[in-house]
């Protein structure tokens, strides 16, 4: 059994979204989704998707998409704004449903509108933390966006969201509410941890130094407490950071009194940064500073999400920063000029592979023993380790 004989659709926002055609390849679909999904413009400039049917048959006007389970995988783009995707989102499921599809599912690796994920008002979201006034006040006058997103997907027919990563325990309570049937959170601990442990990334892991898993700062603890568990070896140790904000673009970074490993433990083991996104890179760049200056060896940085803001590329081009690794969930930082003068210190694991396993189980579709790895390493030639990461693509 496939993804065509389930009667499955895998479509994407964009035509040639090469992210939906590799997971549409994955998943063993052998139409391209440009076949399947008309993604059309009007001269009035409204957009309107179409399913694709036989022009000919007039006996299933409406009922196209019966029994047919829909997938639409929505990414960041270079050619479209967020806002622009998350409309188009929105449409192509009501086409779905309007349609006769039995079921729609989104998957969208970077959740859009986390950010905004509560609002000027107690009842504005559920979050982890007791919010004071000046939480409060930091979104006096602004949309409870993650909360309308959640909601207008459920509207136009979105029965289960598949995302990777995201660290809102607000946002992960709405969409778990609002969608019928599943919101999955796929965890990337082990494409991190599975890369560490078969590349070059980490000289000192391997020679006997030991490796220290860091958290830049509490709300990255728990990812570097489940990649330390995915690495599974005493030779990985657990470091983490606190941080003191002195102003919105000002921190200064320590050792935290909790930390299972002390300052003293640092010198001469390379030390792997743990974070799920990052949008300005103020906080990695002084705890790179921190860490090299207590002896650490190659320091590194692994990200899920990676916003390439000309901020992020002066701060990371920092010499206290060796090498940053990150997933492709915003596929634009596969191109080279996006990354700029990081493309020396920069590898992008590609996880299409990764996530489709999760999309054929969520669909009760045999995934199979997976061919090679679940990603593959993009990196650019100026990169020194890139010979080495040759046997892994």
């Amino acid at each position: 059994m496939n993804a065509e004989s389930k009667k499955v659709f895998i479509v994407g926002t964009e035509s040639d979204n090469p992210f939906a055609i590799d997971i549409g390849t994955y998943c063993r679909q052998a139409t391209d989704p440009a076949d399947l999904l008309s993604l059309k413009t009007f001269a009035n400039s409204e957009f309107c998707p179409r399913f694709i049917s036989d022009e000919k048959d007039l006996t299933h006007i409406g009922r196209k998409l019966e029994g047919v389970i829909v997938v639409i995988v929505s990414t960041a783009s270079s050619q479209l704004s967020r806002n622009e995707l998350a409309w188009r989102t929105l449409l192509v499921a009501r086409a779905a449903k309007d349609n006769g599809a039995e079921h729609v599912v989104l998957v969208e690796p970077d959740l859009f509108f986390s950010a905004q994920d509560r609002g000027p008002r107690a009842e504005h979201g559920e979050v982890d933390f007791a919010r004071d006034e000046a939480d409060y006040k930091k979104f006096d006058g602004q949309p409870f966006t993650s909360r309308l997103y959640a909601e207008m997907l459920a509207l136009s027919g979105v029965d289960a969201v598949i995302t990777v990563h995201n660290h809102s325990g607000s946002v992960q309570r709405l969409f778990q509410r609002c969608v019928k049937d599943a919101f999955l959170n796929l965890n990337p601990a082990e494409v991190f941890a599975d890369y560490i442990r078969t590349s070059d990334v980490a000289p000192s892991l391997h020679s006997g130094g030991g490796l220290l898993v860091c958290a830049p700062d509490k709300g990255a603890r728990q990812f570097a407490v489940e990649v330390h568990k995915e690495l599974a070896t005493p030779s990985a140790a657990l470091l983490f950071i606190a941080k003191q904000r002195r102003s919105e673009r000002d921190v200064s970074s320590f050792v935290d009194i909790e930390s299972p490993s002390k300052y003293e433990d640092i010198a001469g083991k390379d030390v792997a940064v743990f974070d799920d996104m990052v949008r300005t890179g103020g906080t990695l760049k002084e705890c790179c500073r921190v860490l090299k200056g207590a002896g650490a060896g190659r320091m590194l940085f692994f990200v899920t999400h990676f916003y390439s803001s000309p901020e992020v590329r002066e701060n990371l081009a920092c010499p206290d920063l060796d090498e940053i690794v990150t997933t492709n969930t915003i596929p634009c930082i596969l191109n080279r000029d996006t990354q700029g003068r990081l493309r020396r210190k920069m590898t992008v694991l590609k996880v299409e592979r990764w996530i489709s396993q999760y999309v054929l189980e969520f669909l009760n579709l045999p995934a199979g023993p997976p061919e090679g790895r679940l990603y593959t390493v993009d990196m650019s030639s100026k990169n020194p380790r890139w010979h080495a990461a040759e046997s892994l693509r």
